[in-house]
C-alpha cells in the first residue's frame, strides 16, 4: 500500500479521484491539501470534506494551503464544474474543521518525517508543491514519487490553445515543480483518448448507489457542454491520474522526456514544452504516461461507483 497526500482544487474530477484513493487498497491516503484552483478556495475546502464523507473518510486531514497562484493571477473554470465546483446545484457545509497548520509545511513535515515514503498526488495547480520546496531545498529528494495532472502533450490545451488548466493556472509554480523533481506526467492529451465514451456513462446512469449519484451530479455541467459540442463522452483526468498511480497494469506506454513549462504572460503562458528528440539537451526526468488502458479504467470507476471497491475488477 502507497502512503499518499493528495493536493487538490477539489471540483468534479478532483472528487472522483480523492474517492478513488480513498478507496482503493492499493492507496493510503494520509492528508488531502488544497489549492487555488478550479472555483473558489473556500468551496473547494468544502468539497473535499464532503468527498471525504461520502467514503467514510472524515477522519483524512484537510490542510488548506496557497489560496492564489505564486505570482499571476488566473481565472478558475466554473463554467466546467458549475459555480460551486460540484455541479452548480450542491453546496455542501459539512461543519468539519480544516486541519491546523499550513498546506505546504504540512507536506515537507510528512516526507521528512517519512523521507522516501510519501507520494504527491497533485491534480491541481502546483502552487502547494512550489512553495514546500521553497521551504525545503532537499524535499525531491524526500519524496518517493510526485504524479501530475497536468500539460498537454501533442494536443491542443483546454484553457487556451496552448495550455491545459492547472499549469495555466500557475505556470510559475510549475515551472519550479518541474525543474526540482523528477514528475510523472498524466497530460491532457491522454485524459482525451481515455475519455469515458457515452455507453460508460449509461452504465453509471443505471447505477443506484449514493457514489454513482454523485459522479452524475458533479459531471452534469462537463456532459451538456461535451453534448453540445458533438464529443462522445466526458473525461475525467484526475480520476485517470489517480488510478494509474493505483493500478501500474493501466500504463501502457511511459516515456522520459525533458519538459519545461513558459511562465511567460501572453499566448503560450502554461505550455508545457516536451523535449521528444532530445534537442535541447535537457535531462529527461519527466515520465510522461503516453498510452493507457481505456477500457480498464472505466472498469475501475464502475466497481467504485457500484460496489465502492475500485479494486474488483482488478483483482
Amino acid at each position: 500500500m502507497r502512503r499518499v497526500i493528495v493536493d487538490t482544487d477539489t471540483a468534479g474530477d478532483d472528487t472522483q479521484a480523492l474517492a478513488l484513493a480513498v478507496l482503493t487498497d492499493r492507496l493510503s491516503v494520509e492528508a488531502v491539501t488544497v489549492v487555488a484552483g478550479n472555483v473558489s478556495f473556500d468551496r473547494q475546502v468544502e468539497n473535499a470534506k464532503y468527498t471525504l464523507s461520502l467514503v467514510d473518510s472524515v477522519d483524512t486531514p484537510v490542510y488548506e494551503g496557497a489560496r492564489s497562484p505564486l505570482v499571476k493571477s488566473h481565472e478558475h473554470a466554473t463554467e466546467i464544474h458549475g459555480e460551486g465546483g460540484l455541479g452548480g446545484d450542491l453546496r455542501p457545509e459539512t461543519g468539519i474543521d480544516s486541519a491546523e497548520g499550513f498546506a505546504p509545511d504540512e507536506i515537507v513535515a510528512r516526507c521528512r518525517e517519512s523521507p522516501g515514503e510519501i507520494t504527491l498526488l497533485c491534480i491541481g495547480p502546483l502552487t502547494n508543491l512550489a512553495l514546500a520546496h521553497a521551504r525545503d531545498k532537499d524535499l525531491p529528494d524526500l519524496v518517493d514519487e510526485v504524479w501530475v495532472m497536468g500539460g498537454a502533450v501533442e494536443c491542443r490545451g483546454n484553457v487556451t490553445p496552448a495550455a491545459e488548466f492547472n499549469v495555466w493556472a500557475d505556470p510559475d509554480a510549475a515551472n519550479r515543480v518541474f525543474d526540482a523533481f523528477d514528475v510523472t506526467l498524466v497530460d491532457w492529451g491522454l485524459c482525451l483518448r481515455t475519455a469515458l465514451d457515452t455507453d460508460t456513462l449509461a452504465e453509471i446512469d443505471a447505477i443506484d448507489t449514493d457514489l454513482a449519484a454523485f459522479f452524475r451530479e458533479v459531471t452534469n455541467v462537463v456532459r451538456d457542454r461535451g453534448e453540445a459540442a458533438g464529443l462522445d463522452g466526458i473525461t475525467q483526468p484526475d480520476g485517470l491520474t489517480a488510478a494509474l498511480l493505483a493500478y501500474p497494469e493501466l500504463r501502457e506506454r511511459v516515456e522520459s522526456y525533458a519538459v519545461e513549462v513558459d511562465e511567460r504572460e501572453g499566448l503560450t503562458r502554461g505550455y508545457t514544452s516536451v523535449d521528444f528528440e532530445g534537442v535541447t539537451g535537457a535531462s529527461a526526468d519527466t515520465r510522461v504516461v503516453e498510452a493507457a488502458d481505456a477500457e480498464r479504467f472505466a472498469e475501475v470507476l464502475l466497481g467504485m461507483l457500484r460496489e465502492r471497491d475500485p479494486d474488483a475488477s482488478l483483482a
